[in-house]
C-alpha cells in the first residue's frame, strides 16, 4: 500500500535548510549560499522510498522582516508549518534556544509533530550535543531528535527513517521521477540569483531579483534563456556589471554551467541588468517577480 507525508523544514536563516533539502532529494532543487535569507519561496523536494513518498518543503529562514518581501517570506513559513504531517526544526548545535527558534516553537505548539534536527554536527565534538539536546527538550516536547550534517550526509538516512514514520496511507502526491514542483524556468531564475549571492558582497545581492523573459528550446535541443537582473540602485547596477562587464560575465558563465548540468543540455544565456528602486517594498513588483504577496 502506498503512503505519503508532507513535511516542512523550518529554521533560522543560514542554518542549512536548502542544503538539507538537496541532500534528501539527491539533486540540487534549492539554491544555496553562505548568506542568510537565500530562500525566498517555499520549495518542494520529493523523495520516494519504496511505496512511501516523502514531500519536503524548504522554507525561507524565519527572521524579523524589514521589508514587504520580508513580510512575505515570514508568512510563507507560517503557512508552511500548518496542515502538514510533521515539521523538521533545523537548529545549530549551540546549547541555548535562540530568539528565532523560540518564536518558531511558539508557532508550532499544538500543531504537527516536530522533529528537532541538529545540523552541522561535523563542527562539534559528539559530547557537545548532549547539553544542546537537553536545552531544547526542556523548551519543547519533540517527537524525536536527530543529529545530522547536511553538508556531509551524516545522519541523513536516520532522518529519512524518522520522517517515514509520519507517512499516511493513500495515493502518492507526485508522479514517479518528479523531484520538485518547480518549473525549469523558475529553477533557472534561482540559479542566476544564486550566482549573484556568491559573487557579490554585503547588501547588494539581497536587493536583486531575476526575471526570465525568454525560455525556449531549439530543434537541436539547445535552450535559449534571457534573464533580466533587477537591482535597487544605479550604483548597484554598476557593481553587478563590473569593469568592462567582467562581473556580469562571471555571474552569467557560472549560471549557464549550472543550468546546463540541471537541464542536461546546452544553454545559451543572455543577461541584462535593470534598476527598480525599492522593489522589495513594492507589492506589485514583488508579485511580478513571482512572489504571491497579497499583503
Amino acid at each position: 500500500m502506498t503512503s505519503s507525508a508532507m513535511i516542512t523544514i523550518a529554521g533560522r536563516p543560514n542554518v542549512g535548510k536548502s542544503t538539507l533539502l538537496n541532500r534528501l532529494v539527491g539533486e540540487k532543487v534549492a539554491i544555496v549560499s553562505n548568506k542568510p535569507q537565500t530562500t525566498r519561496n517555499r520549495i518542494c523536494g520529493v523523495v520516494n522510498r519504496g511505496e512511501t513518498q516523502l514531500v519536503f518543503l524548504d522554507t525561507p529562514g524565519y527572521h524579523r522582516p524589514r521589508t514587504r518581501l520580508g513580510d512575505y517570506m515570514v508568512d510563507v513559513v507560517r503557512q508552511s508549518v500548518a496542515d502538514v504531517d510533521a515539521v523538521l526544526l533545523l537548529a545549530e548545535p549551540i546549547p541555548n534556544v535562540g530568539a528565532q527558534e523560540q518564536a518558531l516553537l511558539e508557532q508550532l505548539r499544538g500543531g504537527a509533530p516536530v522533529v528537532l534536527v541538529l545540523n552541522k554536527i561535523d563542527t562539534v565534538e559528539k559530547e557537545a550535543l548532549l547539553p544542546v539536546i537537553d536545552v531544547y527538550r526542556r523548551a519543547f516536547d519533540f517527537a524525536a531528535v536527530v543529529p545530522i550534517s547536511a553538508r556531509t550526509g551524516d545522519g541523513v538516512d536516520a532522518l529519512l527513517d524518522e520522517a517515514a514514520r509520519f507517512a499516511q496511507p493513500g495515493p502518492q502526491l507526485f508522479p514517479d521521477g518528479m523531484i520538485t514542483d518547480q518549473p525549469d524556468r523558475q529553477l533557472v531564475a534561482e540559479i542566476v540569483r544564486e550566482k549573484l549571492l556568491w559573487c557579490l558582497d554585503k547588501e547588494i545581492p539581497h536587493g536583486t531579483a531575476v526575471e526570465i523573459t525568454k525560455f525556449s528550446e531549439r530543434d537541436d535541443g539547445i535552450v535559449d534563456v534571457d534573464a533580466t537582473i533587477y537591482c535597487e540602485k544605479v550604483s548597484h547596477k554598476g557593481i553587478i556589471i563590473g569593469k568592462h562587464g567582467a562581473m556580469l560575465k562571471k555571474i552569467s558563465t557560472m549560471a549557464r554551467e549550472d543550468c546546463e548540468r540541471f537541464l542536461g543540455t546546452k544553454v545559451y544565456l543572455q543577461t541584462w541588468v535593470k534598476v527598480k528602486e525599492n522593489w522589495r517594498d513594492n507589492v506589485n513588483l514583488i508579485h511580478s517577480f513571482g512572489f504571491d504577496c497579497d499583503n
